[in-house]
């Protein structure tokens, strides 16, 4: 036993989420313009985003390293490297009008990776990339 009493519960929620990112303020702008949210706070290294229950924290990479070592920082690759490797993760916010907002995101410059769609599992979704290369989809 670890001494914690049998009526806590493990896990209670994911607080924050810190992204890696190259340009802090390419980022920053990203968020802000895509999402429409304001930053909740930010420093020359990050900035964190508040997104109901859980919080976005760009950081910037050359802050990162001592966050997560002695695990080391991966280094963002190339466009063509990246559809090489892969995709690791992939951030789902739900939305009312898949649609709709598939074609506000559109209108404030943001490339769709994919949909709108329907799903086979009765979902409809669409992605996109964030200057940084993670994955967003919006869903109904």
């Amino acid at each position: 036993m670890t001494g914690h009493s049998e009526q806590e519960t493990w896990p209670q929620g994911v607080r924050a989420i810190t992204l890696f990112v190259d340009d802090i303020e390419e980022a920053k702008r990203f968020y802000r313009q895509v999402f429409g949210l304001p930053v909740r706070f930010e420093d020359s290294n990050s900035a964190a985003f508040d997104f109901g229950n859980t919080i976005i924290n760009l950081l910037a990479e050359d802050a990162a390293h001592s966050l997560v070592e002695p695990a080391t920082v991966a280094r963002r690759s190339s466009l063509v490297a990246r559809r090489e490797a892969g995709v690791r993760v992939q951030f789902t916010v739900k939305v009312d009008d898949v649609d709709a907002m598939g074609d506000s995101l559109l209108a404030r410059g943001v490339e769709l990776l994919n949909g709108p769609m329907d799903r086979p599992w009765g979902i409809r979704t669409a992605s996109f990339a964030d200057p940084g290369g993670h994955i967003w989809e919006i869903a109904r």
